[in-house]
């Protein structure tokens, strides 16, 4: 791995120091880079006494979007500690086994999730769980006020950040992001886009994710450019903070662009400072739509936390299109290791070969920027089969070399930018006493990324009770709110194999068309469920046409 990176987070974060222009900015306060540095530098003081000899020195973060977290990043940065980015979806077990997974032996949290973290994690010493919103973390760094920079020179390969993710396995995996790749691809951000000391640039996804880590925080470390924080996303508050700091350069990860474009359009939406706008899992119309709402550019982009692929967009390429191919990028029949012929379409431009042209996206250069995952070998050894990096992505590609997006292999979802895996679910919802087998998997959503789905069969003498169910899942205190089915297929069996391995692809393909078995949805978030009806299935369908993403339900079984 050697001599892939030039350059550290160390080095980005040390460049800073004398900067005094604008570093930091939260609500009406706002930090010199040159004060934020000084800040990290305190704060890697007050946390050298926690690294012990012969321990891996990782440092939990529970945070919202707030200064505490963007001096933390950077005194580990300077420090060689690494930050594990927890996820607050989490709850209860899960959240604990993401801390045990990844061996933190010190977690910082503030009031909004402290609660969560006592709860999760009861027998945590309490000498290592900090709360930056009490007066007692103040009191604690006072002795280290002044501090100076540590000597530490952290090396390009030596982990920077664990960002847990999940996988085929359904578990969490924390995957080992260097100083060298947060790094170099968050100066690629600062190339690419031509970010310079006199941007602003605007934070409000979540920084335990690498999205804002890679395509925000780092790049203005990188350039100087003032960051905005955001505790949490706001689509109502996205373009008075636009036009309240000035701000030119946003990021996005998932449905944002949605989210905001659902606000009411008024016919001053243009008459604001951003230029830029990156990101990925956009739709495509609303790629388009907002640039020209906004006044914008918009870059939408294709990438995961574990990298391994990158693709150049060419100019001209049609709606969903990831561009061609960066590289020895192929799509292999994962079976049979052979490579998937082009896709066929009809005049509508409907795939018509499904079941032949989607096949899973594999780097045969090898691992990319892939740096394995921390404390799981097997996993590792399994992503770098034969040498080459199994995404675990599906696509398919047209006559010209265009690779279009298909989906997820394995056993796991990514709903609103979040991956989670789908077997942690399928089990705490095979708990509800009526239900006698489930799977979870993921179906396409309208807008970006996926929607959960249940197929469940229950017992003999039970009826479907959708206000009691949704009820039950809100009281599971594991059952993240994010992980809960938008959609709900209530079967008398499941597709299976012959040894009893139920068919998750064949329940993905078929999503809401499934004959013969009811499908109860959640319009919204929350609430009952209700049957999907025929006008429901219509709706939806002219939403994915609104969002440009017709072509994805090419790829769904519709009888």
């Amino acid at each position: 791995m050697a001599g892939r990176w030039s350059v550290t987070m160390n080095d980005l974060v040390r460049r800073r120091v004398g900067d005094t222009s604008p570093g930091v900015r939260a609500g009406d306060r706002v930090w010199t880079w040159d004060e934020h540095v000084k800040l990290s530098a305190e704060r890697a003081a007050f946390l050298e006494k926690f690294r012990a000899d012969g321990q891996p020195f990782h440092i939990g973060i529970l945070l919202e979007n707030v200064p505490e977290f963007s001096f933390l990043l950077a005194s580990a940065a300077v420090s060689g500690a690494v930050v594990v980015g927890l996820n607050p979806t989490r709850q209860g077990a899960e959240l604990a086994r993401d801390i045990q997974h990844t061996g933190c032996t010190v977690l910082i949290t503030g009031d909004a999730h402290l609660a969560q973290l006592r709860e999760a994690v009861p027998d945590f010493p309490a000498d290592r769980m900090f709360n930056v919103d009490d007066a007692a973390w103040a009191e604690g760094l006072e002795p280290y006020a002044g501090a100076e920079l540590p000597d530490t020179v952290p090396a390009t390969d030596d982990p920077f950040m664990l960002i847990l993710t999940s996988g085929t396995t359904g578990h969490p995996k924390a995957v080992i992001c260097s100083q060298g790749k947060i790094a170099t691809q968050g100066g690629s951000v600062v190339a690419m886009h031509e970010l310079t000391g006199e941007d602003v640039a605007y934070c409000a996804m979540p920084l335990f994710h690498s999205n804002a880590m890679i395509t925000c925080w780092t790049p203005t470390v990188a350039s100087g450019a003032e960051l905005v924080l955001r505790r949490r996303f706001s689509a109502s508050g996205f373009l008075p903070d636009v036009r309240k700091y000035g701000v030119t350069y946003a990021n996005y990860v998932g449905k944002p662009l949605s989210y905001i474009l659902a606000t009411p359009e008024q016919p001053d939406d243009a008459d604001n400072p951003l230029t830029r706008v990156f990101g990925n899992e956009g739709g495509p119309q609303d790629v388009e739509r907002f640039a020209k709402r906004f006044g914008c550019v918009v870059r939408d982009g294709f990438g995961s936390t574990e990298g391994g692929l990158s693709f150049v967009p060419v100019p001209g390429m049609p709606p969903g299109a990831l561009g061609k191919p960066s590289g020895n990028i192929k799509i292999l029949d994962p079976e049979t290791r052979r490579e998937c012929p082009p896709g066929r379409f009809d005049d509508a431009g409907r795939l018509l070969n499904a079941d032949e042209a989607v096949g899973e996206l594999v780097n045969l250069d090898g691992a990319g920027s892939f740096e394995g995952y921390w404390n799981n070998a097997a996993a590792t050894a399994e992503r770098l089969r034969e040498g080459w990096y199994w995404s675990g992505d599906l696509a398919y590609r047209d006559a010209a070399g265009l690779v279009f997006f298909a989906g997820r292999s394995g056993e796991w979802v990514r709903v609103g930018g979040e991956n989670f895996g789908s077997a942690p679910v399928a089990r705490i919802l095979a708990r509800h006493p009526d239900v006698v087998l489930v799977s979870l998997y993921g179906v396409p959503d309208e807008a970006a990324g996926d929607q959960a789905m249940a197929a469940v069969v229950l017992r003999e003498d039970a009826a479907f009770d959708p206000a009691e169910f949704a009820a039950w899942q809100a009281a599971q205190p594991d059952l993240s709110p994010t992980w809960q089915p938008r959609y709900v297929r209530v079967a008398t069996e499941l597709p299976h194999t012959q040894t009893n391995k139920v068919l998750v692809r064949v329940l993905s393909r078929q999503a809401w068309y499934p004959a013969g078995d009811p499908v109860w949805w959640r319009p919204g978030k929350d609430g009952a469920y209700q049957p999907l009806t025929a006008a429901d299935v219509a709706a939806l369908e002219a939403r994915f046409a609104e969002h440009g993403r017709g072509h994805v339900l090419d790829l769904l079984d519709r009888g």
